[in-house]
């Protein structure tokens, strides 16, 4: 790998694990919270989250391809993996834009259903990120 290369890697994997650090650490805080403001906030948060998460990830294939012409070339339990990261970024980022645009008129049981949501989608994708990585 060039020099070039990997500083590209470097720099979208420091990206991508701001988004982890912020999808992680916002939906464990909000579990924890009752403010409703303060929920908001984290819910925006999140959400720059998720999808800082999907543009990096996209743009670590992105990356390969430039350099190596090719998509990058997984199988087996690390296409499981990514599939796994795929989905729980696109269910995180839904929920929590209906979350934003609806969420002030949800009862405390479906704000808690959410954030209990938010944090298992957040878990899971990071935990399917050390599989991705050592499969792949």
């Amino acid at each position: 790998m060039s020099e070039l290369q990997n500083l590209s890697y470097a720099a979208i994997q420091v990206v991508h694990n701001f988004g982890a650090v912020a999808v992680v650490g916002g939906s464990l805080i909000a579990l924890k919270l009752r403010e409703r403001s303060m929920r908001r906030k984290l819910a925006q948060l999140v959400l720059v989250g998720w999808l800082t998460q999907a543009a990096s990830g996209a743009t670590f294939g992105m990356t390969t391809y430039y350099f190596h012409h090719a998509l990058p070339d997984i199988s087996g339990i690390a296409t499981y993996a990514l599939g796994i990261k795929m989905l729980c970024a696109t269910l995180g980022i839904l929920m929590l834009a209906a979350y934003l645009w609806s969420g002030e008129r949800w009862k405390e049981q479906l704000l808690e259903t959410a954030w209990i949501s938010s944090s298992v989608l957040a878990v899971t994708a990071i935990s399917s990120a050390a599989f991705l990585r050592w499969f792949s």
